[in-house]
């Protein structure tokens, strides 16, 4: 949001030491949500995602894409001066986040035991690899570690290939998102009882959390999960379908939409088949099932499909690309496509903000990712000097 529109998080304001993706992602959520988001960044170089392309003039957009709205300052938390300033900053923050190795704030001397009797009320939230307890909690660790090693990356892809990455980087983003949630109960606490909190987030257990129904199909069933490619594991017909010329999603999540989608399909005897009558049975016969689905779609194109599937009121779509699905309609009602300034006269195009609320502005355009020291002028006259 611009300085001007008020947020529910509006007056709060964050101190923000994450660096790259995880602890940048959560402060952006909050920035979004009218926080006042002050970057303090090492004077040479400053964030790393500062050097991770693609560059408009020299500049990230990959640093721009989570750093919008925000405000920086460069200082050396080593440097005697740089610390003073650190600490007045510290005086007058609400939130502090980092995602730091564990120990490394503490070697600098802004752990939380030091600074909760320095600063009683402030929030400290730490994004990690794997948390501040447990034997992995000093080791490093980057998204595509934590997809591996919190078996996200075990179910994804399809059945007899290669391990595939998650398209997107779950373990830093499911990291930012839940620390995020956690730093705005702890404001709601610390509202209701004054008391401020370390809030520990490891992108390991944000992995797992994000397992859903694959750590209860071991635990319960003891089964152990695999990539499935397009195919949901326990509901069917519930996945990817070959066309004549593509594919479409067709998502039946129950006994009435499956006779439904056979209707549709014209093939309504499918819906009396014994060996569809239910979803478990439907699971137990699903590659026949497949075939038969198949073999009538492929007689018509996606588009065709779409319609007439569409039209039966089924959960049903297209698989986009990224160019497709940033045209697609919705997009630009939601207003999930916004501009901010490349600070170099022209505009970048980034995705809006999903939190949409009814008591407050959701505007077209933000304020641009600061350049590494921009906002010094500012901060210091915040701080009184």
């Amino acid at each position: 949001m611009t300085q001007a529109t008020k947020g529910p998080l509006s007056g709060v304001v964050v101190v923000d030491l994450s660096r790259i993706l995880a602890g940048p992602y959560c402060t952006l959520l909050m920035a979004e949500m009218g926080a006042r988001v002050i970057k303090v960044e090492p004077p040479k170089g400053g964030d790393d995602a500062r050097a991770y392309g693609p560059f408009v003039n020299g500049k990230s957009t990959y640093f721009a894409s989570v750093n919008r709205g925000k405000e920086s300052i460069a200082l050396d938390l080593k440097a005697e001066g740089d610390r003073k300033t650190f600490e007045k900053l510290l005086e007058k923050a609400d939130v502090i986040v980092e995602n730091f190795r564990p120990g490394t704030m503490e070697k600098l001397g802004y752990g939380w035991d030091t600074l909760h009797k320095k600063y009683p009320k402030l929030i400290y939230a730490s994004a990690s690899g794997f948390g501040h307890t447990g034997p992995n909690s000093k080791d490093p660790a980057y998204d595509m570690v934590v997809q591996g090693m919190g078996g996200i990356m075990s179910i994804t892809g399809n059945e007899g290939q290669p391990p595939a990455r998650v398209g997107m980087s779950i373990g830093d983003v499911g990291a930012g998102l839940f620390t995020a949630v956690a730093v705005n109960a702890a404001l709601v606490h610390r509202l209701k009882t004054g008391e401020s909190t370390k809030v520990d987030i490891a992108m390991f257990d944000c992995q797992l959390a994000l397992l859903e129904n694959a750590i209860m199909r071991y635990t319960v069933e003891g089964e152990v999960p695999g990539p499935l490619g397009a195919r949901h594991p326990t509901i069917t017909p519930f996945q990817a379908f070959k066309t004549s010329d593509g594919a479409i999603i067709i998502a039946a999540g129950n006994d009435g939409l499956f006779v439904k989608t056979c209707e549709a399909l014209g093939r309504p005897d499918m819906a009396t088949d014994p060996g569809y009558k239910t979803n478990a049975l439907r699971q137990k016969h699903h590659g026949k099932l497949e075939h038969e689905i198949e073999s009538v779609l492929k007689g018509n194109t996606t588009a065709h499909w779409l319609a007439v599937i569409g039209k039966a009121g089924i959960p049903c779509g297209p698989i986009n690309n990224i160019k497709q699905a940033l045209e697609h309609p919705q997009v630009a009602a939601r207003n999930m496509l916004i501009e901010a300034p490349d600070g170099s006269g022209g505009t970048l195009k980034l995705a809006g903000n999903p939190l949409k609320m009814s008591a407050f502005e959701d505007p077209k355009t933000r304020r641009p990712a600061p350049d590494l020291d921009s906002d010094r002028d500012a901060i210091l006259s915040f701080l009184g000097g």
